[in-house]
Parts: C-alpha cells; structure tokens; sequence
C-alpha cells in the first residue's frame, strides 16, 4: 500500500518531486503523483505549500 497520496488540491509547484529520495512521485497531467516504489519517509508532505500531500490509512 502506498503511505501518502497527492489530493487535487495540488497546484504542480514541483516541491515534492524535488523532494523524493526515490523518484516515486510522477507528473501525471493535471497533478503529481505518488507511485508504489513511495517508502513513506514524509518529505514530501512535509514540503507541500499547500498540504496537497496525505498519509493514507494503513
């Protein structure tokens, strides 16, 4: 399971891409996404300006 996901409040600034220490986060058109090789570090919620970025449930 996938820990975070991007939400459609996401404005495609490029913070979380940038941010990923192992390029799980793609650009899929209209917003990011996060794939399954995502390791749940949070570095990429942590950067969100505006907080497009969730924990999923596990």
């Amino acid at each position: 399971m996938i820990a975070y996901i991007i939400t459609s409040e996401c404005v495609n600034c490029g913070l979380c891409i940038d941010s990923c220490p192992v390029s799980a986060i793609i650009d899929g058109g209209t917003q990011y996404l996060i794939t399954k090789s995502c390791i749940g570090c949070g570095k990429c919620a942590k950067l969100c300006p505006v907080e497009a970025v969730k924990q999923t449930n596990k």
